[in-house]
């Protein structure tokens, strides 16, 4: 296995704390976003990691994050500013097909606003389908966390047979969502094929589209995404309340979002 971490925004939400470096280089819990990352999927068997580099990319380094010299490889967005994650994932194409070429059998492609354990990469890595996302189970308590209404951010979400048929809709009740999207994404060369021969077909419409967005299209398209179910232990860093309100969190032995240990859906 070998992963693409997306990590070529700004996160200008985070104001000064994104003055002088990328957002995956936001530390919490004591560490950059992308050392919990690079350390996840590494953990999760990980041969190899691409970071897909945009602004201020002279200073994602491993040795910035943390990391041993050489940790992982680099591609630049060179449009970071004018385009999205989907378009950063189109500028990992050629290290993706080499490395298919080279045989290896699937990637796993990672937001890098987010953090997860090892165990969440290898639920995904089992998925039989060319194309699979992770959606946590327990999302709603990690959003009444950040947000006075959790319908407020939540995005419909819903699976059924291990499949998704629905995303990225504007949720009306709880019972609409069966979980959240987390930002985790498994390919394989099959599943690459469809992804490049769809944006292929989009255009420069890729460039306003999300990746929930496109993954609506997908499902809309009738092609197979498999949706594979995680409990907690993660958590998305979008906002310096994010940060504050995650390490109070932390604190407590029990909150079920501390991707650092084993826990179980409260």
């Amino acid at each position: 296995m070998i992963a693409v971490l997306l990590a070529a925004g700004r996160g200008s939400r985070l104001r000064e704390l994104t003055a002088r470096k990328p957002k995956c280089l936001v530390e919490i819990a004591g560490k950059p976003l992308l050392r919990w990352q690079c350390e996840a999927l590494r953990g999760a068997g990980a041969a190899r990691i691409l970071v897909v580099r945009g602004y201020l990319s002279h200073s994602l380094t491993p040795e910035a994050a943390g990391l041993e010299a050489g940790s992982f490889e680099t591609v630049e967005n060179p449009r970071w500013e004018q385009s999205n994650m989907l378009s950063s994932l189109l500028c990992a194409g050629p290290w993706l097909e080499r490395a298919f070429t080279q045989g290896e059998n699937a990637a796993t492609i990672s937001y890098s606003d987010i953090v997860y354990p090892p165990e969440h990469v290898r639920a995904l890595s089992a998925c039989a389908e060319p194309l699979a996302v992770a959606y946590d189970l327990c999302w709603e308590q990690l959003w009444r966390l950040r947000f006075t209404d959790p319908l407020l951010d939540a995005e419909t979400f819903r699976q059924t047979d291990g499949l998704l048929r629905e995303i990225g809709g504007k949720p009306q009740n709880i019972a609409e969502v069966q979980g959240q999207y987390m930002g985790l994404i498994r390919v394989t060369p099959h599943g690459w094929a469809l992804i490049r021969q769809t944006c292929a077909e989009l255009g420069e419409a890729v460039a306003r589209m999300d990746m929930t967005g496109f993954l609506r299209l997908l499902i809309g398209r009738g092609i197979r995404v498999g949706a594979v179910p995680v409990q907690g232990r993660w958590c998305e860093v979008d906002n310096q309340e994010d940060l504050r309100r995650y390490e109070q969190a932390l604190r407590s032995e029990s909150w079920p979002h501390d991707w650092r240990r084993c826990m179980v859906c409260a």
